[in-house]
């Protein structure tokens, strides 16, 4: 989509089709896979994202499911979804807008208890009802019985596969994949965030934790854990916390970089080749 497209139709067009009468138009920035626009009528104030059809097709399908799903948990504030459909070669999804506020002296604290409640929350089997997004990449969500089937088969082989087609290549990964699925404990399914990075929570004007896009699955609950810790902007306190309302099974620390391979690959096949020295590195520690 060109910078220069005019959305003011296409966000009259969704106004028009869901009886709105938006009085405001203002960009949000953060878009970096959709468009992101503050819209507002008489009575809210709304977040509505949009994207062609073409580009990710049942994005915000997913999306709505997985917001929905974790906002039935009753942990983390969560944004209302109030509509997701398409206009003419456009899809949208309309939900609730989120006024910002600065975390208190409890905000860390709220954030590890809701994160703790929200990996308490388990299905039958590894794996979601639907296959999502983890970024703009297509996400696969099949239901397997382990943690380390689940993470092997829907996680790494599909990213794998994704690098070796844009000439990455790395040698033994049979024996690798092998070496990391023994070293996966075995645990209930937890309901994940999914993508869980210092840019998908936000601080409510109450002063409370709040999770948007989200790539939500049954999975291994460190995945989180892990993918926080990647880049940064979460202080060792919510750890700390966390460990204390749900201790991790003996390890835990020797198996962040593992989790954090998937993230990488993901990057890697997003953003190009400064990721590979990083991903190299991982699969190395687990030839050895």
């Amino acid at each position: 989509m060109s910078a220069a497209f005019d959305y003011r139709k296409v966000i009259e067009e969704i106004a028009k089709s869901g009886g709105l009468e938006v009085t405001k138009i203002t960009p949000l920035s953060g878009g970096s896979i959709n468009k992101v626009f503050q819209v507002s009528d008489s009575f809210r104030e709304m977040v509505l994202k949009i994207s062609k059809i073409s580009r990710f097709p049942g994005f915000f399908e997913a999306e709505k499911e997985g917001l929905e799903t974790l906002r039935k948990t009753e942990t983390f504030v969560v944004p209302e979804v109030y509509s997701q459909g398409e206009t003419n070669e456009f899809s949208f999804l309309l939900m609730e807008f989120l006024p910002q506020g600065r975390p208190d002296a409890h905000f860390w604290e709220r954030f590890a208890e809701d994160l703790s409640s929200l990996h308490r929350t388990t299905a039958p089997e590894f794996g979601f009802s639907s296959n999502n997004y983890i970024g703009s990449l297509p996400q696969s969500n099949e239901g397997r019985v382990s943690a380390a089937e689940f993470y092997i088969s829907q996680r790494l082989e599909p990213q794998l596969r994704m690098v070796a087609d844009k000439g990455f290549s790395f040698r033994n990964l049979d024996a690798v994949l092998k070496k990391i699925s023994e070293n996966i404990p075995e645990e209930r399914p937890a309901l994940l965030h999914g993508d869980l990075w210092n840019g998908n929570y936000l601080i409510t004007d109450k002063g409370f934790p709040a999770l948007i896009d989200s790539a939500v699955c049954y999975g291994p609950r460190e995945m989180d854990l892990a993918m926080m810790k990647l880049f940064g902007g979460f202080p060792k306190e919510v750890f700390d916390l966390y460990s204390e309302l749900f201790p991790l099974p003996p390890g835990y620390s020797e198996r962040i970089s593992l989790w954090q391979l998937y993230y990488l690959l993901v990057h890697l096949n997003i953003f190009g080749k400064s990721y590979f020295p990083s991903v190299s590195s991982i699969i190395e520690d687990f030839r050895r």
